[in-house]
């Protein structure tokens, strides 16, 4: 992805999100929840703060190609007492001066190699500033999913409680009767205790969710739309390889890195130039009136061409263009690692929603086979068929089931964002894609 591309996909981003700020304040999908995280998450402003910096970089880097004017002016009273030329002289004097300078420079090499690092400057801010957007995208993501997921378990852990209470009373109903077992009740006993200790963990499970999406958009959380019905949906491309491939291409965070890669090489070049002749062109005028001697008043004008070079500075120009090279080295070997990272990242998050896909689909079959398990368990306990501790069995597998199924669904939803992350293309559209999933009335 080129530097222009960031830009305009950056300039997309604003667009959109300027669209939805005349939304309400409230948050009830992902779209909005988004909207609120990107005007007031910090690491983004810090980042928005950077490029703004950095920007300035390259008019600095261009002042010293251009030209430089200086004014300078004194007034004062002054005593002299001169001996030594004739008569003695003894008498108080004003003066004043002033003086214009105008230098231009006509050769600065080192100059011209700051201009090139002052845009590998603002190329890395600019791709840092499209990475934090893109992971502030992807955690809105994984907390909103993750308060659903958390409030879809506490009401498992309600039904849980619901269920087992049920059959707490049921199997001591049949113990008064004398057709039950002291057994099965301290059983079910125990299993509806822990079944009212798991509400708990769920409970805490909800407020620690709902405050982690808090954080990000710094506001009370509200109802959130919840998932309604939708088809599992494989990656595509169905192979990993053109996903590593875009990755690689379109990874803000490896644009990043490769202009800090040029930033240390220019460096380099930056120090070796050090070296070279520094050529400007200098023009004075300057007034002075004021001494000893009355009526002494002194104009000039002149212009001159100046060059400085270093002859000798102690080796300090050597070991700057050495230790430049190895930060260089440094960054180059840090690239490698980064793009294995991504290509790693990327791999994973492919495989994370391949599996997923198969994961929700397996579990909406487990669960709703638990369910019908658990009929007919309770059935074949009333006739006579199954004990209790079959119905306790039967309805712990249900529950994990239900559990399994909220996990399942709400990960898949979360690694289809995740790989887009990953590969570096993560937009507002693919939020918007995901927020047409959500249900107003969905619980």
């Amino acid at each position: 992805m080129s530097v222009r591309t960031l830009r305009r996909l950056r300039a997309s981003l604003v667009l959109v999100l300027s669209t939805l700020c005349a939304a309400p304040s409230w948050a009830d999908n992902l779209l909005e929840t988004y909207r609120q995280s990107f005007a007031t998450d910090p690491t983004l402003a810090q980042a928005r703060a950077s490029l703004d910096a950095e920007m300035q970089s390259r008019p600095l880097a261009r002042s010293a190609l251009l030209p430089h004017m200086g004014l300078a002016t004194g007034f004062g009273e002054n005593t002299a007492n001169i001996t030594g030329l004739g008569n003695p002289i003894s008498q108080g004097y004003p003066s004043n001066n002033f003086s214009v300078n105008l230098t231009q420079t006509v050769f600065n090499g080192q100059a011209w190699s700051a201009l090139a690092q002052a845009d590998s400057r603002i190329q890395a801010s600019e791709a840092a500033l499209v990475y934090a957007e893109q992971q502030l995208a992807l955690k809105v993501a994984t907390a909103y999913f993750g308060v659903l997921q958390a409030e879809a378990q506490e009401r498992v852990a309600v039904e849980q409680e619901k269920l087992l209470d049920n059959i707490n009373q049921q199997t001591r109903a049949t113990l008064e009767v004398g057709t039950g077992d002291i057994i099965a009740v301290h059983e079910a006993q125990a299993r509806l205790d822990a079944a009212r200790s798991d509400l708990v963990k769920a409970h805490n499970a909800v407020t620690v969710a709902r405050r982690t999406l808090q954080r990000l958009t710094h506001q009370p959380v509200g109802h959130l739309d919840d998932l309604g019905h939708f088809e599992a949906m494989p990656p595509q491309p169905a192979k990993s390889e053109p996903w590593v491939e875009t990755a690689l291409a379109n990874q803000p965070l490896l644009h990043q890195n490769e202009a800090q890669l040029r930033i240390a090489q220019e460096q380099v070049e930056y120090n070796r130039r050090a070296r070279w002749p520094v050529v400007s062109l200098q023009g004075v005028s300057q007034h002075s009136l004021g001494s000893p001697f009355p009526n002494l008043d002194i104009n000039q004008k002149g212009a001159s061409l100046n060059l400085s070079m270093p002859i000798f500075d102690g080796g300090q120009i050597s070991a700057s263009v050495d230790q430049a090279q190895a930060q260089a080295q440094a960054s180059v070997q840090a690239l490698a690692g980064l793009r294995d990272e991504v290509t790693l990242n990327t791999q994973t998050a492919f495989l994370n929603l391949q599996d997923s896909v198969a994961q929700l689909q397996a579990a909406e079959v487990a669960a709703s086979s638990a369910k019908v398990s658990l009929e007919g368990t309770r059935a074949g306990f009333e006739v006579g068929t199954r004990s209790i501790i079959d119905v306790l069995n039967v309805a712990t597998d249900f529950i994990r089931a239900e559990q399994n199924y909220n996990v399942a669904l709400y990960a898949h939803v979360v690694s289809r964002v995740n790989l887009k992350a990953a590969a570096g293309i993560l937009t507002v559209a693919d939020l918007e894609s995901i927020n047409t999933l959500l249900s107003h009335a969905a619980q």
